[in-house]
C-alpha cells in the first residue's frame, strides 16, 4: 500500500446511519472507526488520533456537546456534528463547545463530503504551522499532501501510527521532542506513561528510513530526553 488512509471516527448510535457512512466514506478512501456512545467516542478519538470526527449529539451516556468539550481539552481535531436537532440553540451550543461544522439530518452525502474537504483543508493549514507540504532532508522526502514517504526513489510503506509519529516530528523538525510530548500527540493522553511505545515505533521507523539504523542520520536520540528529527533542507 503506497499511502495511509485518512481516519474518520464516527460517533453515532444509529446502525443504519453508521452503515451508510461507513459504505459512502470508505468508497472515498477514508478509514472509518465507529463508536456507539460518547464515552467510547472519546476513547477512539484519543487512541486513533483521526483526521476528522463525525459526531451525533443524541448519544447514550454523555451527549455530543459534552464529548466536544472533553475532546477540546486536548485535541484540535476537526469535528463535524451530524444531528437531527435542528434548533438554532443546539447549533450554537455545539459550535460554542468547539465543533467546526454542523449538518442536520437528513443529509446528502455530497454536502457532507464537501464539508469534510473544507474541514480537512482548514486543519491542514493550521497543522502545517509554516512547514511546506513537502518535507526533505537528505534522501528522505515526505509528501504531507499525498501522505507518502520516499527514501531516494524507494517508496516506504508506513503504518498509520508510524506515519503519525513521523508527521509530529516533521512539525517540530530540528527541535527535541520529549517522550511524553510524543506519546500525547501520537497516542493520546491515556498513554503518556507508556514510554516503550515511542522506543518500539522509533525503532521501526529507523529500520524503514535509515540506511544504518544503529547510526541514524534523520531520527536522532537525545539521551534521557526524547528524539529529534534532523531539520528539513
Amino acid at each position: 500500500m503506497s499511502s495511509v488512509k485518512p481516519v474518520i471516527v464516527v460517533v453515532e448510535d444509529d446502525p443504519q446511519i453508521c452503515r451508510f457512512l461507513r459504505t459512502s466514506l470508505s468508497a472515498q478512501g477514508f478509514q472509518i472507526i465507529e463508536a456507539g456512545t460518547g464515552e467510547r467516542g472519546i476513547v477512539e478519538i484519543g487512541t486513533r488520533k483521526p483526521e476528522l470526527v463525525i459526531l451525533d449529539l443524541g448519544l447514550p451516556g454523555i451527549d455530543g456537546v459534552e464529548v466536544i468539550r472533553k475532546v477540546r481539552e486536548w485535541s484540535a481535531v476537526p469535528i463535524i456534528v451530524l444531528s437531527a436537532r435542528n434548533q438554532e440553540s443546539n447549533k450554537i451550543a455545539a459550535l460554542d463547545a468547539g465543533a467546526d461544522d454542523y449538518l442536520t439530518k437528513p443529509f446528502g452525502i455530497g454536502e457532507l463530503l464537501a464539508r469534510i474537504r473544507v474541514s480537512l483543508r482548514h486543519a491542514a493549514r493550521l497543522a502545517g504551522d509554516g512547514i511546506d507540504t513537502l518535507f526533505c532532508v537528505g534522501d528522505l522526502q515526505v509528501d504531507l499532501s499525498r501522505r507518502s514517504a520516499h527514501v531516494g526513489v524507494r517508496e516506504i510503506h508506513l503504518t498509520p501510527i508510524e506515519y503519525r509519529l513521523l508527521t509530529v516530528l516533521i512539525r517540530h523538525a530540528g527541535k527535541v521532542m520529549t517522550h511524553r510530548q510524543l506519546l500525547l500527540e501520537v497516542w493520546g493522553p491515556a498513554y503518556v506513561e507508556h514510554a516503550h511505545y515511542v522506543r518500539i515505533y522509533m525503532g521501526q521507523l529507523r529500520r524503514k528510513l535509515e540506511t544504518d539504523p544503529a547510526q541514524p542520520r534523520y531520527l536522532l536520540t537525545e539521551a534521557g530526553v526524547g528524539y529529534r528529527l534532523a531539520g528539513g533542507e
